[in-house]
């Protein structure tokens, strides 16, 4: 097998477990080269997908196999992080990850990051409100390594919501290599909602 035919079988089986199972991309991609190429070191050549090619795969193993589901899942999952947006407001959130772009499915967990003075401020406005939930780290989108993050459960869908400095929020709205946006505020979610009603009416006429 060739190089490239190995890089974009990895990319297939790991979007498929990304999809299937809800794995991280990290974890996706390791399992996947441990099933097409075998436990020990990788064959020589750059075999190893990037996360754009991942997400592209995800989209068509969607589109392929989930056409029916997928949509209506990630519509849902949308509308219940807009409503936590909404009262997470103080704290300038922002959505990322698979709700945000548009490969969420039946594991995906809602991705918020808030940019706020203190995580204590968070954790407090939190508490008051009667949200239980447990502290642990999620990836710095910046590479600096980790960073402080809260798992709670809102309306039934897992929160994965990572706490970041005020500056942070600079960097944040930076376009990625693709010129898409990687992360959204409540109206920009609030016009993907839209937007997503008006193609399933479209589908409908």
């Amino acid at each position: 097998m060739s190089f490239s035919s190995l890089r974009q079988e990895i990319a297939a089986a790991a979007a498929r477990m990304i999809a299937e199972d809800g794995l991280d991309y990290s974890t996706a991609k390791r399992k996947a080269v441990r099933l097409l190429v075998g436990p020990g070191t990788l064959p020589r050549g750059d075999v190893l997908p990037d996360n754009d090619e991942i997400e592209s795969e995800v989209r068509d193993y969607q589109a392929l196999f989930m056409g029916d589901t997928q949509p209506a899942r990630l519509a849902s999952l949308r509308q219940v992080a807009l409503s936590l947006m909404e009262l997470l407001e103080p704290f300038r959130p922002y959505l990322a990850g698979p709700v945000w772009n548009g490969t969420a499915g039946e594991h995906t967990d809602i991705a918020l990051q808030c940019f706020a003075d203190s995580s204590k401020e968070v954790e407090i406005f939190l508490i008051n409100r009667g949200i239980k939930y447990e502290v642990g780290e999620r990836p710095d989108f910046r590479g600096r390594g980790k960073v402080e993050a809260l798992y709670f459960v809102w309306q039934d869908e897992g929160v994965m919501l990572s706490l970041y400095d005020e500056q942070a929020l600079r960097g944040a709205l930076k376009p990625g290599p693709d010129g898409r946006a990687d992360r959204g505020d409540a109206r920009a979610v609030a016009r993907l909602i839209d937007d997503m009603a008006d193609t399933a009416q479209g589908g409908r006429a």
